[in-house]
């Protein structure tokens, strides 16, 4: 069956804060030029915001560009940040509260909002469709499309009931073709198209290689009586140890809620160390269990987070499209934040768009007055002082690269005169399995600390079982004769949602992949030593559904 083609001025996959701030600002520069712009976003989950998951305590500094009246609005800004906790844990019961002028200062929250990030996208996506945009939910964009003279095109959203086998199945209905004079993709974190513009137009070359981390959250109601609304808790050090690096947050909500979560750098090199396994023994500690202790865990989740920043920041324009977000690498790792960054990434591109369309352009060009429009924002400069954050943390570990930070950002503001870099990809960190020590967990107590798949469970998870695996292994035979010898198949632990495992049969191990437990965090596709393992759209509305993550 042929598919069925829609033209637009401007196609945005993902309805992520970026995607959905560019369509914004899109219709709002066509209306003070009273132009007519035709902007379509089309979204992979089930529903706006089913897919969105960070902590998050959000800066309001995009948003207050993008719509200055928010709060009259009704944005989801409720619970403003009022306090900063930061802590180093030096055991599984000890802990340094640091004060407060030892902090580094981008991670100060005064003026700050404690959110659901998922309800943030769903208010903008409210305002996007306000403005006249369309917004397509359940129609993940699967191929990109090019011009003969190899500009982007568009892109085709996917098949929808195909089989396990590949064969259409009754309920066949082929994707949809979405043809624009710009596209952008705003996929968040490893996006599987933008990661393929990445490598066929160079955007990353002459950069750092781009560093990760996983971040796994749980949303808790806790007892009224240990409720501080605005509170900010920040800390780093036990339990990640053997050269394993992140930290970990707990946010006070409203409605008696907190955001409790562990990010785990993904450079780690025992393939024992399990991220899920280490967030879970985490919320024993006296400084997290004091709040949860007594609680309800209501929600659970996991993500990837790109966190290299300006060092590794690719270009972000390209003939006929752009890559924005997270998807490009926007986020600030120096403020553990990434929102407002994404936010104005996109609508520096919908500004830059704008002007090109209402003074003639067709389309397809490679807009390169984005790169001076970036470089004469607020965004690349608050990039370019966190440069040195996580390259620090990388080479001098917790406390050296803390001191670094602290003199970097406390004296020099950002602008000290050397610049810092980590040329190590992520995936190449490993250490064989036998020169490393086994890593054993303490079994869930089921009160504080809980198995995956009773977490995957809170994720609400759900894929068709019949069709295609949307995990794709290049050689399905490696990580069996490859992997498993050499780092004890590391997919088994690092993937927070038990989808790999390694079953012994009576004629050796195999390999499975349970993909309906995926959460689409994306560290299959980041940690994997021999980058076997791709992650690719799975038919529309799959994955998780997280209510107000």
């Amino acid at each position: 069956m042929e598919r069925e083609s829609m033209e637009f001025d401007v196609v945005i996959v993902g309805a992520g804060v970026t995607g959905l701030s560019a369509a914004c600002r899109l219709m709002q520069e066509a209306q003070a030029k009273e132009q007519e712009l035709t902007v379509c976003v089309v979204e992979k989950g089930s529903e706006v915001g089913a897919h969105i998951l960070s902590g998050a305590v959000m800066e309001p500094r995009a948003l207050n560009e993008l719509f200055p009246d928010w709060k009259e609005r009704g944005a989801p800004l409720v619970t403003a940040a009022t306090e900063d906790q930061v802590y180093l844990l030096t055991s599984e019961t000890q802990g340094v509260k640091l004060p407060g002028f030892a902090v580094p200062k981008p991670m100060h929250n005064e003026g700050n909002y404690i959110v659901s990030l998922a309800n943030v996208t769903r208010w903008l996506a409210e305002q996007a469709e306000a403005l006249g945009v369309e917004v397509f939910p359940g129609f993940p964009a699967s191929e990109i499309l090019y011009h003969e003279n190899g500009s982007v095109k568009g892109i085709a959203t996917g098949d929808m009931g195909v089989g396990s086998n590949g064969e259409p199945k009754d309920s066949y209905t082929p994707g949809m073709e979405l043809h624009a004079k710009y596209t952008l993709f705003t996929e968040g974190v490893r996006g599987h198209l933008g990661k393929q513009l990445l490598a066929k137009f160079k955007l990353d070359e002459g950069k750092d290689p781009q560093h990760y981390a996983i971040g796994i959250k749980e949303l808790w109601d806790i007892d009224p009586a240990k409720s501080k609304p605005g509170l900010v808790v920040h800390g780093s050090g036990w339990p990640l140890s053997d050269g394993a690096s992140g930290g970990f947050f707990l946010y006070h909500d409203e409605n008696n809620q907190v955001e409790v979560g562990l990010i785990v750098d993904l450079n780690y090199s025992n393939p024992w160390l399990s991220p899920f396994d280490e967030f879970q023994r985490m919320k024993h500690h006296p400084v997290l269990k004091q709040y949860l202790e007594g609680g309800k865990r209501v929600s659970y989740g996991a993500r990837a987070i790109t966190k290299g920043g300006f060092n590794c920041l690719p270009k972000m324009t390209l003939p006929g499209a752009f890559v924005l977000g997270c998807n490009a690498g926007t986020l600030n790792f120096s403020k553990i934040k990434g929102i407002h960054t994404g936010m104005k990434s996109g609508m520096l591109a919908a500004e830059t768009i704008a002007k090109a369309l209402f003074a003639g352009d067709e389309g397809g060009q490679d807009l390169t007055a984005f790169e001076q429009a970036y470089k004469d924002s607020w965004l690349y400069d608050e990039l370019y002082r966190g440069r040195n954050f996580g390259p620090a943390m990388h080479k001098f570990g917790t406390f050296l690269g803390g001191t670094f930070n602290f003199i970097d950002q406390n004296i020099f503001g950002g602008k000290i005169p050397v610049t810092l870099h980590d040329l190590h990809k992520d995936h190449e960190m490993l250490r064989l399995a036998s020169e490393c020590k086994k890593i054993e967990y303490p079994k869930p107590d089921g009160k504080l600390s809980f198995d995956k798949l009773s977490s995957v469970f809170l994720s609400n998870a759900i894929h068709e079982e019949d069709q295609p695996c949307h995990l794709r292994l290049t050689d399905p035979d490696l990580p069996i004769r490859e992997n498993l010898p050499k780092y004890a198949e590391p997919a088994q632990r690092y993937c927070p949602a038990g989808v790999y495992e390694v079953i012994e049969e009576s004629n050796g191990p195999r390999f499975q992949i349970n993909f309906s437990n995926c959460v689409h965090c994306k560290t299959c596709d980041i940690k994997d030593p021999a980058q076997n393992i791709t992650w690719v759209t799975p038919e529309g509305g799959g994955g998780p559904s997280y209510p107000n993550m």
